[in-house]
């Protein structure tokens, strides 16, 4: 059931936006970065401001979108598969999809957006009918949705295979800047090329982050019979400083940052809520930024996919009957791994075997914490708030930034009832 029901009607048909100047044609690389994350991401910022109405809302977003979609081009460009089977852009392409629609309630119904509402804040986003895959959907779809309190949302949704985090986030506040009549400060750099794999490719390690693991706790069970629950957990600073504390205390580790106490408690965590026997792999995975990691570094305003999946790989019983240290241990460990050498390989492992990273129980954490989207401001001052439509897999957990100085962290995840019932009860007995 939604914990909010929102009636949204569509205004008029959809749109395409196209550059406002030509633009360069012909295919548009994409990296092997790039391939391995083709997902639909869906996001929502809510707008009010005081002193300016929504009347034109609609008309100076369209308007900015088109201008900044001359130097990022390729988001106007139109998705396909290459003839190495890979995907890649083709432009001038079809254009962003714009839509306008009307909400019958105030802004403030939707709430704090703490967490992923696919029923009702899905409305607030463009769904191309009948697309059945990402090669059916635009790159790129806008739908701006007034609300009766003068407030309006801007509901986005863009292939991941287009950009990483902190590339939408500098796209989207590039974007709110020119509606506000601002020059571009940083020019995307488009060439994805700088990290193509090599010829002949070189695999240096072992990607256990592609490897496949046999679900012998029949966790698939449980996802199929139960409901899945969305659930939002906020860890503020005291709480954030005690899991450190608690993965230090043993003496084994000198000190550790959020992340790595967060991701160690609840990688923990979520592999006890849903009951995983004590012989059954577990893999962790997570996104480390490569941009300063490459040599020479990704050079400023990459306009692509940046991030490297790394992994902590371990038996249920190993991780659950340790201390916090040792599931932090293995998150260090794992990050440390990320060179130049290793990224490199991991891009030639994909050239070879097209493999894909496995999911079977498999944690994926993605982290937002360090993404400013709460900044975008397209005249009407910055959001009242900001979030997720929904997870892109069931594997999935982010850590969203939270409160005025952004110090606490949200924690978005959906488990089968029965596993969130004990995820609940080992979060409030833990912090």
């Amino acid at each position: 059931m939604s914990s909010i029901e929102l009636n949204v009607k569509q205004q008029g048909e959809p749109t395409r936006v196209q550059p406002a100047q030509e633009t360069e044609k012909g295919l548009y690389f994409l990296s092997n970065l790039d391939q391995n994350i083709a997902v639909p991401v869906r996001t929502v910022y809510c707008f009010k401001s005081g002193s300016r109405g929504n009347e034109d809302a609609a008309q100076v977003i369209k308007e900015a979108l088109s201008k900044i979609l001359v130097p990022y081009y390729p988001m106007a460009g139109t998705l396909m598969i290459s003839l190495e089977g890979k995907l890649i852009v083709d432009n001038p392409g079809e254009g962003a999809v714009f839509v306008e629609a009307e909400a019958d309630c105030d802004i403030e119904e939707i709430g704090d957006l703490t967490k992923p509402d696919p029923d009702a804040l899905g409305k607030l986003v463009y769904n191309v009918p009948g697309a059945r895959s990402i090669l059916e959907m635009p790159l790129m779809t806008v739908q701006v949705t007034k609300f009766k309190c003068g407030g309006f949302t801007l509901g986005l949704c863009m292939i991941h295979c287009m950009k990483d985090g902190l590339c939408a986030m500098e796209f989207v506040n590039a974007w709110s800047e020119t509606a506000r009549g601002l020059d571009l400060k940083t020019p995307p750099f488009l060439d994805r090329t700088i990290i193509k794999a090599r010829d002949p490719p070189k695999i240096e390690f072992q990607h256990n982050e592609f490897a496949q693991i046999e679900d012998i706790s029949n966790t698939k069970k449980l996802y199929e019979e139960e409901n899945m629950l969305y659930r939002s957990f906020c860890f503020d600073s005291e709480k954030l400083d005690m899991l450190k504390k608690k993965a230090t205390e043993d003496g084994v580790l000198e000190k550790c940052s959020t992340f790595e106490a967060l991701s160690g408690f609840v990688w923990r965590a979520r592999t006890a809520a849903l009951r995983m026997q004590p012989d059954q792999q577990t893999k962790l995975l997570f996104a480390v930024d490569g941009r300063s990691r490459f040599v020479p570094p990704i050079p400023k305003g990459y306009f692509g996919n940046a991030i490297v999946l790394t992994n902590s790989l371990c038996n249920a019983g190993e991780l659950l009957k340790n201390p916090l240290s040792f599931s932090v241990g293995l998150i260090r460990e794992a990050i440390e791994m990320v060179t130049d050498s290793y990224m490199r390989s991991a891009i030639d492992y994909f050239e070879v075997t097209r493999a894909r990273p496995s999911l079977a129980a498999t944690l994926l954490i993605t982290t937002w914490t360090k993404l400013s989207f709460h900044t975008t401001d397209f005249g009407w001052g910055e959001p009242l708030c900001s979030g997720p439509v929904t997870l892109p897999e069931k594997e999935v957990i982010l850590f969203l930034s939270h409160g005025q100085e952004r110090k606490s962290v949200n924690v978005l995840l959906g488990l089968p009832s029965s596993a969130m019932e004990i995820f609940e009860a080992l979060v409030m007995m833990q912090v």
